[in-house]
């Protein structure tokens, strides 16, 4: 993409110019061979943990299939975070535009049918969104502030439409919405995960190859399998987004005009950017996809809606863009991981227990890095954290189911506590901006 597709060079009013073609390609190409080199060498160590300890669970395709499934909500607000701080504006009211997604989601598919219901969970996050950039962008409210408010709002509304939307006898109450009978469809790929063409079961190759325990073989035919089979379309819809969100943000005029938005507006302003809008767009756009997030909680993990059902999921998906860079691929990434630490819970102690050997080994690879980046102090801490891990796997049998409960919450702040040490938010994310101000 050109600079001209904004208007005029950017690099002579305060933004750097943007990189040639084959330099940003190099640059991709570089991050997406570091992540599929991590992203294998972790599948690796865990197959070799999960026959060490006897613990197959921990790369089952049933163990894949419920991290993707937990994952997506999380997912899905991470990639709305993306948008709104990708456009300047800090965005922590996404829990709350998840609550008005669950809420619209499941009274829109009570009346009219779950697809019906898609549409009134995202409707219902973007009119957060849109709230919270009237706040920040027109009124200049502190972003924090805002998000705050919008977090505390939702539950108020939410609990106040319920209890005048849900007539006695509906199965309805203040807390939560009658049962949705209907659900949104499935699929199976036909030869590599058993679906059928026209009523024949044709074979299940992933599942063989997961059968036959072959090390590693079997493994990442499990991960396989688990995107293949009984996979909702709610769940193909997000995983599709991702590609969808990438290429919008970094493949478009729209795109580059939004992450000018986000790094300097006075710049972005000085050569016609219209500043307000790019920020009205992203921080609406977050707030659809937070609320699908909430399609999918009600639509495809509950089949109702609960108070209190998004439990903190939206503040989970913020830590995952932290995580991710501010990138849709890597607030992915870090979704899946907390989607897998998610799905642990479904397994029982032993898988768990598995998991603190693995813990202790990827500390002592990370603490050996920092021996290379010659930063021994961080190594020495890593190492003295692994060996509390590797004493606990020692002398246990398993894990408290306690310790299990909180097990996605324990890796948010392991996260966010030794990934953050690289990462770069967009310049102007957080920052007031009033229209016409000067740099």
């Amino acid at each position: 993409m050109s600079e001209s597709s904004m208007g005029a060079p950017i690099g002579g009013h305060g933004l750097p110019s943007p990189p040639s073609d084959l330099e940003e390609t190099g640059r991709r190409l570089g991050r997406l061979g570091r992540t599929l080199l991590i992203a294998g060498g972790a599948l690796i160590l865990i197959a070799a943990i999960g026959r060490l300890t006897g613990a197959p669970e921990l790369t089952s395709s049933g163990t894949f299939a419920a991290a993707i499934r937990l994952g997506a909500p999380i997912m899905l607000a991470g990639l709305g975070g993306v948008f709104a701080e990708r456009v300047g504006v800090v965005n922590i009211g996404l829990e709350g535009m998840m609550i008005l997604g669950t809420w619209f989601g499941a009274y829109i598919a009570w009346l009219y049918g779950p697809w019906w219901g898609v549409l009134g969970a995202v409707l219902g996050g973007a009119a957060g969104g849109l709230l919270h950039a009237l706040a920040t962008v027109t009124f200049g409210v502190d972003h924090i502030v805002s998000g705050v408010a919008i977090n505390i709002l939702a539950g108020g509304v939410a609990r106040f439409l319920s209890v005048i939307a849900y007539p006695p006898g509906s199965g309805g109450g203040a807390t939560q919405s009658p049962r949705i009978a209907e659900r949104v469809g499935r699929m199976d790929v036909p030869f590599l995960a058993g679906g059928q063409i026209f009523g024949w079961q044709t074979p299940d190759l992933f599942g063989w190859l997961e059968r036959t325990r072959v090390f590693i073989v079997a493994d990442v035919a499990a991960i396989l399998r688990a995107l293949t089979t009984n996979m909702s379309w709610l769940i193909v819809l997000s995983i599709a987004l991702i590609f969808v969100s990438w290429y919008l943000l970094w493949g478009t005029p729209l795109g580059l005009r939004m992450r000018s938005v986000g790094e300097h507006p006075v710049a972005a302003e000085s050569v016609g950017v219209p500043v307000y809008t790019m920020k009205y767009i992203g921080v609406t756009i977050s707030g659809a996809l937070a609320g699908l997030g909430g399609a999918i909680l009600v639509l495809e993990a509950a089949g109702i809606y609960r108070e209190g059902q998004t439990g903190g999921r939206g503040f989970i998906g913020l830590a995952a863009m932290i995580f991710g860079n501010w990138r849709p691929g890597g607030a992915a990434a870090a979704a899946s991981i907390f989607g897998y630490a998610s799905a642990l819970q479904l397994r029982d102690e032993t898988a768990v227990h598995g998991l603190l050997l693995f813990v202790a080994i990827a500390l002592l690879l990370a603490a050996a890095y920092m021996v290379w980046r010659r930063s021994l102090g961080k190594a020495l801490a890593l190492v003295a954290v692994a060996a509390v891990f590797g004493f606990w796997w020692l002398t246990t049998d398993a894990v408290p189911r306690q310790f299990i409960f909180f097990t996605p919450h324990v890796t948010t702040l392991v996260v966010l506590a030794f990934a953050t040490q690289r990462l770069r938010m967009p310049a102007a994310d957080g920052m007031r901006y009033r229209k016409g101000q000067s740099a």
